[in-house]
């Protein structure tokens, strides 16, 4: 069976919710499913963040779920000063965490998973679109929503993933 089955509707209309529904068992109800390990790890890397309004992170895997093939987060360019290069919204000067991931991921790779701490600006759901990304997942909605419209537009599988926010705390 593959992971993604874009026929079924459930929860967050997106079958991986299904997925994780079947598998609970005395187990899974102990451990977080693998889907929100990754979500935990891109909140751990945007604590890494160095932008002054808004820290996000980026994990990017296989379609499989089986290998993380890239990580990123905002901040300024390698050997810059941790900081924005400017107060600006949109324009602070930082490198955005899916950039930062995309640039270290795999081009070959087809069906990319990212999963990422806001949804996207439209320059980045372009990005991600270019970047073989099939499945996007988000914890916070970004001020603009205009780059999920982009993803959707561009055949990109988007999830607000905050189904098992609050468990496993």
């Amino acid at each position: 069976m593959a992971i993604f089955q874009k026929d079924l509707v459930v929860e967050n209309n997106h079958p991986l919710n299904l997925v994780e529904a079947e598998e609970i068992d005395e187990v899974s109800v102990t451990r977080p499913p693998i889907f929100e390990v990754y979500m935990r790890m891109a909140e751990e890397l945007a604590k890494r963040s160095t932008c002054a309004r808004l820290k996000v992170g980026t994990v990017i895997t296989d379609r499989h779920l089986e290998n993380v093939l890239a990580i990123g987060y905002n901040g300024n360019a390698r050997s810059f000063p941790n900081e924005c290069d400017g107060p600006t919204p949109g324009a602070c000067g930082c490198i955005h965490s899916e950039q930062n991931a995309l640039v270290k991921a795999p081009g070959s790779v087809r069906d990319k998973v990212a999963f990422v701490t806001a949804s996207p600006c439209v320059t980045c759901a372009k990005l991600l679109i270019q970047g073989n990304i099939s499945h996007f997942f988000y914890r916070e909605l970004y001020r603009d929503p205009s780059g999920l419209e982009v993803l959707d537009r561009g055949g990109v599988t988007t999830v607000h993933y905050v189904r098992w926010m609050q468990d496993w705390r």
